[in-house]
């Protein structure tokens, strides 16, 4: 029998209504642990080239993985993957909250999504049964709305897992949620499960996860809270969410301001985590078995902007996208933009990247009150950039389904230069690390597969001169070993950004938290995930084998992407990215060059085994096992 995973995958045909369920053998596991990296296995055998990523032909995977369910913290992740309707390449995105371990429990590692159902339909998932329900009834209501009808029809104890109205709206940076603040937000999945007319799922299950060594889990997991007070990071984390970046990014001139013109904000401490914990916060809120507890829950009753609980509170991307990007200083504005997107199941990300690129065009002249609607669009007005999320996430208005598309091609749509205010990468606005201040960012940024993350990485500060022994020691046991300059994009920065990309792919392979398991600062290091992997699983899996599954996800998603016509002219950054940047601090004059971004492009594909346009060899892919995806690379 297997151990952490049930050994079954559910195939879900929404044209025709079937559901059949695989059964995959132990050594399909163990080459890709769950996750994405098995999301890539069926996308790219049963998506046909070319598909549209609106039409019935995309493949929507939702994975978890081998330790899925387990009780350990960061745990419970969820994988989404198909192919983007914001760039046409491979979309990616994880998530955390309840639903991934329900999932596990109700009897599933996974669910694979083809066909696009005549009507909207529910798939209800509870005690290893499946069945598609009719789901008209929820067809323009909001999560929240959605959660309620749900857990009355199939189980209080359910959780939902769901696309919301801003896909039903034409949104492509919509998301799929779970818990109305679980976001798997980035390249727009929400969309593609529109699309699909797969308007929610619903897990429920009281199979509990089987351990090979549960007394060796639970000494690990009984590590977790006593190492978080020791670890300023964790303990930042836990104190104060994701938002305790806002201050740190501000001091070391990497916190975008007025759409990435600048690096430092006058305003950042009133929309800092810190401020959040004086002011509004409500409570500490933490995904299925998580000691960390980094989600923020907020409420305002007062005023003109409340908020409600339920739909958790900003994190630090919202804090930046809807605040610094766009010069507002204004936290409960901020938090209600979140609340919105929430409701709406739209990424933030994208979404106030969006509105602080239409800002910067109508600073410029580029667009006026005719294409708003009649209103002035400004940095600093918390009103406008309100109004405008409203028409984006409802879609009432010319421009706000614009904005809608994306700030990509809201720049075609409107022309007159607005593409010199852009920063997108394949489609997806960057978020709010800068990669002029964290250098080997300029180059993940434009190499990764799915556009522009902070993610999929190691941030440079944990490679520089004077990081500690403690981070050192942990980057050591994939050997690195020689910390850097700060602001540097030297050879060994390189060699940084690819090994632990490797590492973070590995971590979204295996379905487990970056926040909790990773290379350098977070609770567990390299050996202690293998020996977590170990305990679930009975396993003798090592770090090089984990390693190992890190590079097959990266392999199949610029497989896929490169059987979709990507190469090296996709992996480039914006032209606002290679300008000084304006304003005070540290980074104030920086730019990414031309030549340094192209040195570095050309050293990473080596360390990947590419091709001089990227894409991967026969021979590559066979050293990783998986020559099959050969055979759909461009001849």
């Amino acid at each position: 029998m297997p151990k952490g995973y049930n050994g079954k995958i559910l195939h879900v045909d929404l044209t025709n209504g079937k559901l059949e369920i695989e059964e995959p053998q132990d050594a399909f596991y163990r080459k890709y642990l769950g996750g994405s990296a098995m999301g890539m296995h069926y996308i790219l055998r049963e998506m046909p080239k070319g598909a549209d990523p609106l039409g019935p032909d995309n493949v929507l995977t939702l994975m978890v993985g081998v330790a899925t369910g387990a009780p350990i913290s960061g745990q419970s992740r969820l994988s989404a993957n198909a192919r983007s309707p914001l760039s046409g390449g491979i979309g990616d995105s994880q998530s955390g909250g309840f639903f991934p371990a329900e999932l596990k429990f109700a009897g599933f590692d996974g669910i694979v999504v083809k066909g696009k159902s005549p009507k909207p339909v529910y798939l209800a998932i509870v005690e290893g049964e499946a069945e598609l329900r009719d789901a008209s009834h929820l067809v323009s209501k909001l999560t929240g709305e959605v959660d309620d009808i749900l857990h009355a029809e199939v189980d209080p104890k359910a959780e939902i897992l769901q696309h919301g109205p801003g896909a039903e709206n034409g949104v492509l940076y919509s998301t799929i949620v779970s818990m109305s603040t679980r976001h798997n937000g980035r390249t727009g999945m929400g969309a593609v499960m529109a699309s699909k007319n797969l308007k929610a799922v619903a897990a429920r299950g009281t199979k509990k996860v089987e351990m090979a060594d549960a007394k060796a889990l639970a000494a690990l997991n009984k590590f977790g809270p006593k190492a978080i007070p020791e670890n300023g990071d964790m303990d930042g984390l836990a104190k104060f969410g994701t938002a305790v970046v806002v201050m740190f990014n501000n001091t070391i001139g990497c916190l975008p301001t007025r759409n990435y013109d600048e690096a430092q904000f006058e305003g950042a401490e009133p929309v800092s985590g810190e401020k959040m914990a004086e002011t509004i916060l409500q409570k500490r809120d933490t995904c299925y078995a998580c000691v960390v507890r980094c989600k923020r829950v907020v409420e305002i009753k007062d005023g003109p902007y409340k908020v409600d609980p339920r739909y958790g509170g900003p994190e630090y991307e919202t804090l930046a996208t809807f605040g610094t990007y766009c010069g507002i200083d204004d936290l409960a504005a901020v938090s209600l933009a979140n609340q919105i997107c929430n409701e709406y199941a739209v990424d933030t990300i994208a979404c106030g990247a969006t509105i602080a690129f239409a800002m910067e065009c109508f600073e410029k002249g580029i667009i006026t009150t005719k294409e708003t609607g009649g209103y002035e669009l400004k940095f600093g007005d918390a009103e406008a950039m309100l109004r405008t999320l409203n028409h984006i996430v409802k879609a009432d208005s010319e421009f706000g389904r614009t904005l809608g598309l994306g700030s990509e091609r809201a720049a075609k749509i409107w022309g007159r230069g607005a593409d010199e205010c852009l920063i997108t990468v394949k489609g997806a606005e960057a978020p709010a690390h800068m990669p002029q201040a964290k250098r080997s960012l300029a180059l993940i940024y434009a190499v990764n597969p799915f556009g522009a993350d902070h993610q999929s990485s190691e941030h440079d500060p944990y490679y520089e001169e004077g990081v500690g022994d403690f981070n050192l020691d942990r980057l050591k046991q994939i050997g690195l070993g020689a910390p850097q300059p700060a602001y540097s994009l030297t050879d060994e920065k390189i060699r940084f950004a690819y090994e632990t990309e490797v590492f973070y792919s590995m971590l979204d392979s295996a379905a487990l938290c970056q926040f909790v398991f990773g290379p350098a600062w977070t609770l567990y290091d390299g050996e202690q995930t293998a020996a977590a992997l170990r305990a679930v699983t009975g396993w003798d899996i090592t770090l090089d084998e984990l390693m190992a599954v890190g590079r097959r996800r990266l392999n199949l998603f610029r497989a896929f992407n490169a059987r979709e016509g990507f190469g090296r002219k996709d992996d480039y950054l914006p032209k606002k990215f290679f300008k000084p940047l304006k304003g005070t601090g540290p980074t104030a004059g920086f730019a990414i060059t031309h030549e340094e971004l192209d040195t570095a492009i050309d050293a990473y594909y080596k360390l990947a085994g590419w091709t001089a346009n990227g894409v991967p060899t026969r021979a590559g892919l066979r050293s990783l096992e998986i020559e099959w995806a050969a055979d759909y690379l461009p001849a």
